[in-house]
């Protein structure tokens, strides 16, 4: 996971990456439509605008979808609010 600017210039960065399981690949669309953009090989950017929804479905994430992501997702979607042209991307392999 990285913060990244206009010219995608990395801001900030995540030391853990998301653990991919059946569970986060098994989640609701309907009620994490953020989070079910998520794949293991594509990338996932989302802008000012949808990381309070993001945050929002971080918050009932159920816990065999957790780990340190998950706080980590958190502090760069901080980042992203503090400033003007900054995404969070999630980066696949």
């Amino acid at each position: 996971m990285q913060v990244r600017g206009d010219s995608r210039d990395v801001v900030a960065r995540a030391e853990a990456g998301v653990q991919w399981t059946s569970a986060l690949a098994d989640l609701d669309p309907t009620l994490f439509p953020i989070l079910t953009a998520l794949t293991p090989y594509g990338d996932a950017v989302f802008n000012q605008r949808q990381v309070p929804m993001l945050l929002a479905e971080l918050d009932r994430l159920p816990a065999a979808c957790g780990g340190d992501w998950v706080g980590q997702a958190r502090e760069l979607c901080r980042i992203v609010e503090q400033g003007p042209h900054r995404y969070l991307w999630f980066v696949g392999d």
